[in-house]
């Protein structure tokens, strides 16, 4: 373990955050550069001898987080880098964008600010990175089967690593123009800015894995031919379905999903564009939908110079302590304020959007809302509480429904799907179709990027035990284990 007092002789600290006038005016990563690092080995000082460490049944992965939390005490960094990657594969990811449940999990979180887990990850990586510690795994030999992955966001890039330091040929297909899938363009740069993934991606390509960017599956490449290639499958095409809202007034111009803008700021950093075809500029910008995305839809508009930015929810405003309901070690819904909502902008809680109206030219100018409140568990509108705030940009940022069912990558591989619509798999991930497996968020449904890495990982294993017989590449998590959800 690390210091038997630091628990007592130090406060929580968390990475510092660069002004919001300075920050706003550029897409950098929102941290100050730099001044994490110092604070860490004190900060992993805070893990205590609790016996049991929760933390480890709080994360998906099983991380094993009093190690590196020692190991990042003591200044070892070569390894906690070696702890981390034992079950992560890519901590920066994760380390940068996942809520941390094993936060909420942290035994001294019961009556104190729990340990600092993320930061700590996030500063291991940083520092492996910066250290050379993080190099290229090739296989010592081939098994001379061949793999191919069906998507290249965290799920699908887990199980290609895994599986290509198995000894497999595997070969990832990725329907947009670049690697990275939700990471790449899901992610405001802000957040995640994209030189993380790049890295990853080039350590995997030196490692054997191959990618196919611009080809989806059931389009451009029927699955049934795609199968017939391969030795095993791997489908990793995330839950891409946007919710919807039918209103009236939603086929107005100006109402988009929140993964139709979000891409396409991206790509301006990409150099794509010089402006985005949908920009904030000047607007009035409404953005549906109080979770992550829609938080991300706010920090995009503040940098594209929004007039104004509303973010709308249904549910009631969380509270900052525990509901009883929710007790620790579970994953609690709290009030959270992000980077994003430090830069500006109004949340309303407990409205539900009516319709929307436009102009003469078909842009929509106002969007209707109700007050809403939960009587006898059913949700119901508050007479009298009309009104309408002005929206020129509207987002939708509501969640996703599941997996694409119309390009034909369900059909063509004869898919069976759960009562929840996703693509059904058994507790090796296997479809119902041989060879064919499945991880993330489409057998899952819309989840957490460490939950889609620990799929991944996962499926690898079943793919690895299906080509060979045997494995010995870990398994952290089983589809039906419900437990850990969050």
């Amino acid at each position: 373990m690390a210091d038997p007092k630091g628990f007592l002789n130090h406060g929580r600290e968390v990475a510092a955050t660069r002004p919001v006038q300075e920050r706003v005016k550029d897409w950098n990563e929102v941290y100050v550069p730099g001044s994490l690092l110092p604070i860490i080995p004190t900060q992993a000082s805070r893990c205590m001898d609790c016996g049991i460490p929760f933390c480890h049944n709080g994360c998906p992965l099983g991380n094993l987080i009093p190690e590196w939390n020692d190991f990042a005490y003591r200044e070892d960094w070569s390894a906690a880098s070696e702890r981390l990657h034992a079950t992560n594969n890519f901590p920066e990811f994760t380390g940068r964008l996942c809520p941390a449940p094993c936060e909420s999990a942290c035994v001294l979180g019961i009556n104190q600010p729990a340990v600092t887990i993320k930061n700590v990850e996030v500063s291991i990586i940083d520092k492996a990175w910066d250290s050379g510690d993080v190099a290229a795994q090739a296989p010592e030999r081939l098994s001379g089967k061949t793999v191919a992955v069906i998507g290249s966001g965290p799920a699908g890039l887990a199980a290609a690593q895994q599986l290509t330091r198995a000894g497999h040929t595997v070969a990832v297909y990725e329907r947009a123009d670049r690697v990275g899938g939700l990471l790449r363009y899901g992610i405001p740069e802000f957040k995640m800015e994209k030189r993380h993934i790049n890295r990853r991606i080039e350590q995997m390509r030196a490692e054997g894995t191959r990618f196919r960017t611009g080809v989806e599956i059931g389009r451009d490449l029927k699955a049934t031919d795609l199968r017939k290639r391969y030795d095993a499958v791997v489908i990793a095409a995330g839950a891409t379905v946007s919710r919807d809202l039918p209103v009236p007034g939603r086929e107005l111009n100006g109402i988009h999903f929140a993964m139709e803008y979000l891409p396409l700021a991206n790509k301006v950093q990409e150099g794509d564009f010089v402006a985005p075809p949908i920009t904030a500029e000047g607007k009035h910008v409404v953005v549906i939908g109080g979770g992550d995305t829609g938080a991300d839809c706010v920090g995009t508009a503040h940098r594209q110079g929004a007039a104004s930015v509303t973010q709308l929810e249904i549910m009631p405003q969380p509270g900052e302590d525990r509901n009883p309901n929710q007790p620790w070690p579970t994953f609690p819904m709290l009030y959270k304020v992000t980077s994003a909502h430090e830069e500006g902008g109004e949340r309303v809680y407990s409205v539900s959007t009516t319709h929307f109206e436009g102009d003469e030219d078909g842009n929509v100018q106002w969007l209707h809302l109700v007050e809403v409140e939960f009587i006898e568990g059913k949700l119901t509108q508050k007479p009298g509480t009309e009104r309408r705030i002005p929206a020129q940009l509207v987002t939708l940022a509501m969640g996703f429904t599941g997996t694409d069912k119309e390009n034909g990558l369900v059909s063509q591989f004869a898919l069976e799907l759960d009562e929840r619509g996703n693509i059904a798999r058994d507790g090796d991930y296997a479809t119902n179709v041989p060879g064919v497996y499945v991880a993330g968020d489409a057998g899952r449904g819309q989840s957490l990027i460490v939950w889609a890495i620990a799929e991944g990982r996962s499926a690898a294993r079943g793919v690895d035990r299906f080509l060979t017989g045997v494995s010995e590449l870990p398994a952290p998590v089983r589809p039906t284990d419900r437990s850990l959800m969050v």
